[in-house]
């Protein structure tokens, strides 16, 4: 597995936004069980209410995902320049983990900047694997 070895970052990341994933659903739970919400009700789409805010924070990064590990497969075939790629995945992953927290605290401007930084990472990668092919 040689050929991985300058991918090793972007291959943490994709471990941390596991993570990331991991904790969010954590907290989405805890709040859930601390607000004594019915499991399998709606949750009322109130961005005054904390456990509104953390399930869209989940469903958010739940959307970017799959385009995240896609690109991540698609660049490291592509023998995508590494160090573009490591740069790439962290600005995703610094991102998404901004957009979490200011998610979680109503912050709304930060959130939706914090959405375009990782829409910048994401786009990045995509184009870091494209170029070899060109």
């Amino acid at each position: 597995m040689e050929f991985i070895e300058p991918y090793k970052i972007t291959i943490l990341v994709m471990g941390l936004a596991g993570l990331t994933f991991f904790l969010q659903l954590a907290v989405v739970d805890v709040i859930g069980l601390k607000t004594k919400h019915t499991p399998g009700h709606p949750i009322s789409a109130d961005h005054n209410d904390i456990h509104f805010r953390a399930s869209r924070a989940l469903s958010n990064t739940n959307e970017s995902v799959a385009i995240f590990i896609l690109f991540v497969i698609f660049a490291i075939l592509s023998a995508a320049n590494p160090q573009w790629l490591n740069i790439s995945a962290v600005v995703y992953l610094v991102g998404r983990i901004a957009h979490m927290l200011f998610y979680y605290f109503n912050l709304k401007l930060c959130r939706s900047i914090s959405f375009g930084v990782s829409f910048i990472g994401l786009l990045s990668m995509f184009v870091i694997g494209v170029l070899p092919w060109f």
